[in-house]
Order: C-alpha cells, then sequence, then structure tokens
C-alpha cells in the first residue's frame, strides 16, 4: 500500500494502480523505456493492473515483459469499462494512469488520475479528467516511487 496524505483535501490508502497501455504504458505497441524497473519497484507496493484494447496486437509480449496479465475491454464504451473496473476495485484505493479519451471514466473515477503526455499525445478530455498531469510515464510512476510529489502537488 502506498499513503498518500494530502494537506486540506484527503490521506489516501493507494492498493491498486490501473495501467493504460498504449500511449501510456507503450508507444506503438512497444514498452517505453524504463516503465518495466518501475512496474517491478511498484509491484510491492501495488497490485497492478493493466487495461487494454490491444489495438497493437502485441499484448502477450509486454505482459511477459511486466510481469502481469493484462484485462482486455472490448470494442465500444471502452471509457466505461474501464470507468466500471476501478470502480469495482474500490476506486478510493486506486491511482489510474492513461492518455486518451477512452481513458476519461477510469482517471475521474480513480482517487487520483494522473494523465500523462506522451509522444501519442493526450486527449484534452483526459487532461481535464485527471487529478495531475505528467510529462510521460516514467515520471508518472516517479511520482507513486515518492509520493511525497503528490501530496506536494494536490496540497490546498
Amino acid at each position: 500500500m502506498i499513503r498518500i496524505a494530502v494537506p486540506g483535501l484527503h490521506e489516501y490508502e493507494i492498493r491498486h494502480l490501473v495501467l493504460d497501455v498504449n500511449g501510456t504504458l507503450a508507444l506503438d505497441g512497444k514498452l517505453i523505456p524504463g516503465v518495466p524497473e518501475r512496474i517491478r519497484q511498484l509491484a510491492s507496493s501495488v497490485e497492478l493492473h493493466v487495461i487494454t484494447a490491444n489495438t497493437f496486437d502485441n499484448q502477450a509480449a509486454i505482459d511477459m515483459a511486466l510481469g502481469t496479465t493484462a484485462v482486455r475491454i472490448g470494442p465500444g464504451h471502452e471509457s466505461d469499462q474501464k470507468g466500471r473496473y476501478v470502480r469495482a476495485l474500490g476506486a478510493a484505493t486506486v491511482v489510474a494512469i492513461g492518455n486518451g479519451e477512452n481513458d476519461v471514466d477510469m482517471l475521474m473515477s480513480a482517487a487520483v488520475g494522473i494523465a500523462v503526455l506522451g509522444e501519442e499525445g493526450l486527449a484534452s478530455s483526459a487532461h481535464q479528467a485527471a487529478d495531475i498531469l505528467a510529462r510521460g510515464i516514467t515520471e508518472a510512476l516517479d511520482l507513486l516511487l515518492n509520493p511525497i510529489r503528490i501530496t506536494a502537488t494536490l496540497r490546498r
């Protein structure tokens, strides 16, 4: 578990990390450098959940590299599917990270939503739905590895 105390807001007990794949963990279907190492570090603190539409049809290789088994969502209403997944975990215990229009509901539902601006871009709706904007996935994962940074960003 990762504890995040935000003065003037809330104290979070984060038990789950929900991660979008394409545009977030991967670019053009390939993991972004630095992601596997950070995921391994976080795995001892939170339960990892990778959720994907498997756009590039290579999720098996990504799962192997990360040591995860991704949840695959079907076409249509993808944002709703991701949001329902976060709420089923107990949204108050979830940090969600994504970049696309189909990540909006999970970013809004999670206790802390982190939008990443990577090479694929960032949907303006995902930016607005998130609590924090990170320059990229490694910076977003580093926030969780150093949660005092989240405190500093969200304090009122």
